[in-house]
């Protein structure tokens, strides 16, 4: 895991090694301190009893401005006391501002790196979705990709910053701080060898009950990330509908999931405070118990027992440190496994090198096979064989679930076939760099998609540096140009998040400008014009064939009004190619067009409050 989260830190290795070499300074500088007062203590100790030095004391005699080195069983004097008072005084001072410095330079680096490796993970996650096929996002869904690329990087970036910090400074500590232990008072350090493994053995027991328990508490946070995003886009169907309430109630009945999913977890978490506690205090008073009796006897000194009991902290801190980074980084780890998660994942479809462009739109299906499971019983298309010249408009009728979408979402291969294979200009789709193959294919999809910023910004998506002819261009073809010219600000309209400020037939013009702007060979528009009338429709069809007359183009329509004009007609039924003809072909030959024709049809009339001929 540690490995993983080094990984994201490339380019910020200087600020990382650097908090390390600084945590290491101010973890040394804080064990010395301690020492520094014991001898303080223990000279003072024996100038007011009087006895000799039991230990060698190394101080700077102010008088001659020279270091002294007095030998055990040397009498201490008042001039020594003094000296030794200022000397350890002010090294105590000078070691305790250089600790805090280092303190604070290490936290500033650690921040540094900390926000550096986050924006290295986030940078890397959108990148590896952007290079996902459908089927990979729809494996993970668009809420936990959210959840992955936000609380889950805050997660590992917190980690991030532990480890070169604290899991750096407690080790560090735990093992200064034990070598002066057995330093001091040798016959005294027994005590941490039986409070360190009993610290770290109840620790690692509510590590391993922890890890699971946050991971599912993640996963029920996915689940109401997922209920929010769907409410905040389907507001409007939310209060037309008048559930308010439900959603309501809804949400609220997985933030109640949550809570209880977390509340679980910290349960065991609280465990850990009275726990260590308990073990941590009763080292101090076994201290304080022996120390204080060997005292009492003559073999240690008051200064050498406070230097002790100060280690004792120190070290029983550390392995507290070390439990609580542990149950951390077991927190973390569901994250941080769910970030790598998506990183790991290879995208389905993924393109070569060739360079080959799409120079006609000549489309042909052999022997297609597609299921979105890849499950060969349960197909959603089945033995499609089609061949669609370039130049030509094709249109494609068939009922909700006959397989439209999946159809032609196959020509810029936002998906693979299972079987059988799809030639574009001749050439396989999985021969094309996916780069140059969608650059020849633009897609209307059926869910019209703008974005926040001007009217212009979104139809640049087509063409970055398309002119303003050729935007106006593409307008007029799409029916977009008179309406544009109605807003004051024309093109330089801003269109808020997600084109909130037009209507449905305005947006789903706006996207088919934007597509012809690509100036494609191939124009699939997925039931793209729904919103829109009938003559309007008529004109949008129209424009398409005047702007690129060698432009390929495939209609996906509910209404045969959309289609009847086309070069020919393809009717999907169930997955399957039903029939495939013109207009008045298909009036004659398919029972299916024939049947979805006359009930528009006398729809129609029903409207007008005329009849239908049969």
């Amino acid at each position: 895991m540690i490995k993983k989260l080094l990984k994201g830190a490339k380019g910020y290795e200087k600020q990382s090694i650097l908090t390390v070499v600084l945590v290491l300074l101010e973890t040394a500088l804080e064990v010395i301190l301690p020492m520094f007062m014991s001898n303080i203590l223990n000279t003072m100790q024996l100038y007011s009893q009087p006895n000799p030095l039991k230990e060698k004391l190394i101080y700077l005699d102010f008088s001659t401005w020279r270091i002294v080195t007095a030998l055990p069983e040397t009498a201490v004097t008042s001039a020594m006391l003094t000296n030794t008072v200022v000397t350890y005084g002010i090294l105590m001072v000078v070691s305790a501002v250089l600790s805090l410095t280092f303190g604070a330079l290490a936290g500033k680096l650690a921040a540094l790196a900390g926000a550096g490796f986050s924006k290295n993970v986030r940078a890397s996650l959108f990148a590896k979705i952007q290079d996902f096929s459908f089927s990979n996002v729809d494996k993970f869904s668009t809420a936990s990709l959210v959840t992955r690329s936000t609380t889950d990087v805050n997660n590992a970036q917190q980690s991030f910053m532990m480890i070169i910090r604290t899991v750096i400074r407690a080790p560090a500590m735990l093992i200064f701080s034990a070598v002066m232990a057995v330093i001091k008072a040798p016959n005294l350090a027994w005590i941490f060898l039986v409070a360190v493994p009993l610290l770290g053995l109840v620790m690692g027991v509510l590590a391993t009950k922890v890890h699971p328990l946050f991971k599912s508490m993640l996963t029920k946070y996915d689940k109401m990330n997922a209920d929010v995003q769907e409410d905040l886009v389907g507001i409007r169907v939310v209060k037309a509908f008048v559930r308010e309430e439900y959603e309501e109630e809804k949400y609220r009945r997985q933030t109640e999931e949550v809570r209880k999913a977390q509340l679980k977890a910290e349960k065991l978490m609280v465990l850990m405070n009275p726990l260590v506690s308990v073990i941590m205090y009763g080292a101090i008073i076994a201290l304080l118990v022996i120390g204080g009796t060997d005292i009492a006897k003559g073999k240690i000194q008051a200064g050498t027992l406070s230097s002790m009991m100060t280690y004792c902290t120190q070290i029983l801190m550390s392995v507290m440190m070390i439990c609580f980074i542990a149950v951390q980084l077991v927190m973390s780890k569901a994250s941080i496994d769910r970030i790598y998660e998506v990183l790991e994942t290879n995208p389905d479809i993924e393109g070569t090198d060739n360079d080959k462009t799409v120079n006609s739109g000549s489309i042909e299906f052999k022997n297609v096979n597609f299921s979105y499971s890849n499950n060969a019983e349960n197909l959603t298309l089945e033995n499609i064989n089609l061949s669609i010249k370039s130049g030509e408009t094709v249109g494609i009728i068939g009922g909700t679930g006959d397989g439209k979408s999946s159809l032609v979402q196959l020509i810029p291969r936002f998906y693979d076939v299972m079987d059988g294979e799809v030639l574009v200009d001749g050439t396989n789709v999985k021969d094309y760099s996916l780069y140059n193959l969608r650059e020849g294919v633009s897609m209307v999809l059926q869910k019209n998609v703008l974005f926040s910023g001007t009217i212009r910004e979104n139809l640049l998506w087509g063409n970055k540096d398309a002119t303003q002819e050729e935007i106006e261009s593409a307008c007029k073809a799409a029916c977009a140009h008179e309406f544009v010219t109605s807003f004051p600000d024309g093109y330089e309209t801003d269109l808020g998040q997600g084109g909130v400020n037009v209507s449905g037939g305005q947006k789903q013009r706006l996207c088919i400008a934007r597509a012809l702007l690509k100036k494609p060979k191939i124009m699939i528009l997925d039931d793209s014009t729904s919103a829109v009338d009938t003559a309007t429709d008529a004109r949008i069809r129209q424009g398409l064939k005047e702007l690129d007359k060698d432009m390929t183009t495939i209609i996906i329509a509910q209404r045969i009004s959309s289609v009847e004009n086309c070069d020919k007609i393809v009717v999907l039924d169930d997955g399957k190619i039903n029939a495939v003809g013109t207009h008045k072909q298909l009036l004659k030959s398919c029972s299916i067009y024939q049947e979805v024709y006359h009930s528009q049809q006398k729809a129609t009339a029903e409207q007008e409050g005329g009849e239908v001929n049969a």
